[in-house]
């Protein structure tokens, strides 16, 4: 059987990799997606694509004007390693006020994956993307919170 083909569709995010899952980060012009990347560029993660992301078939790759380059606030654009596409495993919301202390389950719909609000400008920012996408990859179990059963 023939499956109609979905059309790709292009957000204004920021992702990473880490061992083939993406992390999506979604939030408005400034609230520090190309930051938090960099941030986790650091901590062993990957550039999928910076500013406009395309997601299709549940992976995410960049818009190809963009591959490889990732915009660092008061140094410029520079050039990074990238590696696409890769499929989407969690979406991360940057909220600048203070996320819920103990969430509830959510979903993001493009593709339905999980959905996390964190602060981008808090300083385990980066350590709490990483423990999330290992929550949603199923590597740590989680008692209470978005990931629990």
């Amino acid at each position: 059987m023939i499956q109609p083909r979905v059309p790709a569709s292009s957000l204004h995010a920021s992702c990473v990799a880490r061992d083939g899952a993406a992390v999506l980060l979604l939030g408005p012009s400034g609230a520090g997606k190309s930051d938090l990347a960099l941030r986790l560029l650091a901590r062993g993660f990957v550039l999928v694509a910076d500013d406009r992301v395309i997601i299709e078939a549940g992976a995410a790759r960049p818009d190809p004007a963009l591959a490889g380059l990732l915009e660092v606030r008061g140094l410029g654009i520079v050039r990074q390693a990238h590696q696409a596409p890769v499929p989407i495993a969690l979406a991360v919301l940057l909220a600048a006020n203070k996320p819920d202390r103990l969430p509830m389950p959510a979903k993001f719909d493009l593709p339905p994956v999980p959905l996390v609000a964190i602060d981008p400008f808090t300083v385990s920012a980066a350590e709490q993307v990483a423990l999330a996408l290992d929550c949603a990859l199923g590597r740590v179990s989680q008692v209470v919170g978005v990931f629990a059963e």
